[in-house]
């Protein structure tokens, strides 16, 4: 099973890649991981993307195409894998199906982990942070027992700059925009399902459970 996991920063995708990929025998395969591995391989592509990275510029599509290529074409890949963080363009997902083609397989899902805008704005507004020992607190899922001390130590709890409101909901906005063309693009495929994602994690996984299962 060939699947590509998408969904806004706070929707929750990271637990339920891990969930997947504890119960299916696929690698998970994201875009830093495979940026890591051909750099610490020394392959080509690898040191190419490394040249960039140093100078602080953004890797070419050519070049991360590339090493999606030598990263789908290794052996623990053949039977499937989990995709994440790639494509983020058209463009990509255009240069992933003909790299699909060229391995002579398909992407069979695309999976999206919807989650309303206010929901993520509530997950990703609501952490704090304990200044003194830097335990992490949230004031929805994890509260203090006490506002605004830390539980351990009754350091101060702050909120760090990238997650206040503001900052939050450009993130989403910059985001919502690049995605949408993404999942134009699968839904005309015919691979994209929608999971709603603003329910309990094991609730939310076994709808994905489900889809696997069925393909």
């Amino acid at each position: 099973m060939n699947i590509i996991l998408m969904g806004l920063p706070g929707a929750g995708k990271g637990t339920q890649a891990s969930k997947i990929i504890k119960k299916y025998p696929i690698p998970h395969i994201s875009t830093g991981d495979m940026f890591r591995l051909a750099i610490k391989n020394g392959t080509e592509l690898g040191n190419e993307a490394k040249s960039y990275m140093d100078r602080g510029e953004l890797v070419p599509d050519e070049v991360t195409v590339g090493i999606v290529k030598e990263r789908l074409s290794q052996s623990d890949a053949k039977e499937g894998f989990l995709l994440d963080g790639f494509p983020r363009t058209v463009e990509q997902a255009e240069a992933l199906n003909r790299i699909m083609d060229e391995l002579d397989t398909k992407i069979d899902r695309t999976i999206n982990v919807e989650v309303p805008e206010e929901e993520l704005m509530n997950r990703l507004t609501g952490r704090r942070i304990c200044e003194v020992c830097g335990t992490t607190y949230h004031l929805v899922f994890n509260p203090p027992k006490q506002e605004g001390v830390c539980d351990l130590d009754g350091g101060k709890l702050y909120q760090r700059e990238d997650d206040n409101p503001e900052t939050v909901a450009n993130r989403l906005e910059v985001n919502i925009k690049q995605t949408a063309p993404l999942l134009d693009f699968y839904e005309n495929q015919g691979v994209l399902v929608n999971v709603d994602g603003a329910r309990d994690i094991d609730e939310v996984f076994n709808d994905i459970d489900e889809i696997l299962q069925n393909l």
